[in-house]
C-alpha cells in the first residue's frame, strides 16, 4: 500500500460539497482508505488572480494503485465533476482540481506526472492544509511545516467545519 498526499481545489459551484463527494469517489474508485482530511481553506487565486477565491484542502489516502493508475482515476473524477482540462485556461476557474502531491517517497519526472508535485513548496494554498494533516512528513527533503515557514500564507483562512 502506498501513502499518498492529494490536494483538492476549486472555485466554481459549491466547492465544499464537491469535495465531500470527490473524496468519497477517490476512496471508492481507487479502493483507498482515507487516512486524514484537512479542514477546508479559502485562498486567494494563484497564477490568474482575476477570479473568485478558491477553496483548498488536502487528504492522505492509502492505495494499492500505482501513480499512473491513480492519476488516470483522479482525472476521471475531475471530469465527473465538470472539469475539462482540454478547454480550460491555465490557472483559471474550475469546479475541481485534484493533484497528487506525494506518493510514498517516489521521485518521478515524466511529461504526464512529476512526483513530488513540482510546485508544492511555492504554494501556501497547498502547504497550509498539508501542514494540518502531515506537518512532519518528509517530502523531497523538507516537511510541509518547514516549507510553510518560508512563504507567505496571507489571505488563507480556515473555514468552519461542515455540519
Amino acid at each position: 500500500m502506498a501513502s499518498v498526499l492529494i490536494a483538492l481545489g476549486g472555485n466554481v459551484g459549491d466547492v465544499r460539497a464537491t469535495f465531500v463527494k470527490a473524496i468519497a469517489n477517490i476512496c471508492g474508485m481507487t479502493q483507498a482508505a482515507l487516512i486524514a482530511r484537512s479542514s477546508d481553506y479559502t485562498t486567494p487565486p494563484w497564477g490568474d488572480e482575476h477570479q473568485e477565491p478558491f477553496v483548498n484542502a488536502c487528504v492522505e489516502i492509502e492505495t494499492s494503485l500505482d501513480p499512473h493508475a491513480l492519476l488516470f482515476t483522479l482525472h476521471k473524477i475531475e471530469k465527473k465533476f465538470g472539469r475539462d482540462r482540454a478547454s480550460e485556461r491555465r490557472w483559471g476557474p474550475r469546479t475541481l482540481d485534484i493533484d497528487i502531491i506525494a506518493y510514498n517517497d517516489v521521485r518521478l519526472d515524466k511529461p504526464e506526472l512529476t512526483l513530488p508535485h513540482p510546485r508544492l513548496f511555492e504554494r501556501a494554498f497547498v502547504l497550509v492544509p498539508l501542514a494540518e494533516i502531515a506537518p512532519n512528513r518528509s517530502i523531497a527533503g523538507q516537511t510541509p511545516r518547514q516549507a510553510l515557514a518560508r512563504i507567505s500564507a496571507d489571505g488563507i483562512e480556515r473555514l468552519p467545519d461542515l455540519r
